[in-house]
């Protein structure tokens, strides 16, 4: 396996490819997520770019267990907390109790110093509680009593969220929608995929057979690898079209920040190197747009509509891949 140097001769020696590593990981978690393939792989590369997930669904569509398994699979701590509208900053974030036997306070850690952390029905809290989760997730980190503590790496949200339409739901700003790297969704499963839930048991359980497959430092190396992934001048031109075509064109109320564009780029290339690949093509980018794109513009028709996912397939489909020469 590769050092924390990033050095992974052993691991490639022993003829144990990265592209193999995380196939394995994938049908690992496949199994008790059927029929979820590209949804897994796109949870896989948010985490990979180390970004965090949004998950926008109805209830019992396997948000949890896909959590549960990617923790799981990775290795990794796990914490789940459930938004509800009494929760407090402080379930979240911990509290200073004051110890009488040492006459003063201690800090008590709360469900967020953990490495995986999935933040259930985000939307059902008040906007109070869900910023409390702001500085964690953009900084690796929290002030409690003006001290800073920082958190486990890695450090990967997964917050899921039902439909806005649901009773008792607060929908979350624009602001904290750009903390999440990517949003997906899950949907139903094909009936081939349904049968076999049927006939599998409960998943719960099978949760448990899922054993750890990839080290912390083999985290590293995928994700140093990843940053290496490179771009043509080519892929750059289309990238740059795309960002430039949600600010310019009349149908987006406004476009991609630049921070969502480096988001883009960075999963893009993750993706690649999730396929085998050290280098971006076009298809790169279009897999993993509507997950990136998709909750940070909004159509100006319709301010408040969810036309996420529909605009950036009308974003695709109207931006060519090779410029026009005019």
């Amino acid at each position: 396996m590769p050092d924390r140097a990033g050095n992974c001769s052993e691991w490639q020696g022993s003829g144990w490819t990265m592209q193999k590593l995380i196939d394995q990981v994938v049908a690992e978690v496949g199994k008790v997520l059927l029929g979820k393939e590209q949804q897994i792989r796109l949870a896989l590369t948010c985490l990979f770019a180390r970004g965090h997930l949004l998950i926008e669904d109805l209830p019992g569509m396997g948000k949890t267990t896909l959590a549960h398994a990617l923790a799981n699979v990775l290795g990794l701590s796990y914490s789940r907390i459930q938004f509800t509208s009494d929760l407090l900053p402080a379930d979240i974030l911990g509290v200073s109790v004051f110890d009488k036997n040492s006459a003063a306070f201690r800090f008590h850690e709360g469900p967020v110093f953990t490495q995986v952390l999935l933040a259930d029905e985000i939307n059902r809290t008040t906007p109070k509680t869900q910023s409390a989760l702001l500085e964690a997730m953009e900084e690796g980190q929290v002030t409690v009593d003006g001290e800073t503590r920082r958190l486990p790496e890695p450090f990967f949200v997964i917050a899921t969220q039902n439909p806005v339409t649901q009773s008792g739901t607060f929908p979350l700003p624009e602001s904290q929608l750009d903390r999440f790297l990517m949003r997906i969704t899950l949907g139903y499963p094909d009936p081939k995929a349904e049968r076999a839930l049927f006939l599998g048991g409960d998943s719960r359980q099978q949760l448990t057979l899922i054993k750890p497959l990839v080290t912390y430092e083999q985290l590293l190396e995928i994700r140093r690898q990843s940053d290496a992934v490179q771009i043509s001048d080519s892929i750059l031109d289309y990238l740059q079209r795309l960002v430039h075509y949600t600010r310019t064109a009349p149908e987006f109320a406004y476009g991609l920040s630049p921070r969502g564009a480096l988001s883009l780029l960075r999963c893009a290339k993750t993706w690649a190197l999730m396929q085998g690949r050290k280098y971006l093509i076009p298809e790169d980018l279009q897999t993993v747009t509507p997950a990136v794109v998709g909750h940070r513009i909004r159509d100006a028709a319709d301010y408040g509509d969810e036309t996420g996912y529909a605009l950036a397939d009308r974003l695709l489909n109207n931006v060519d891949v090779i410029a026009s020469v005019s």
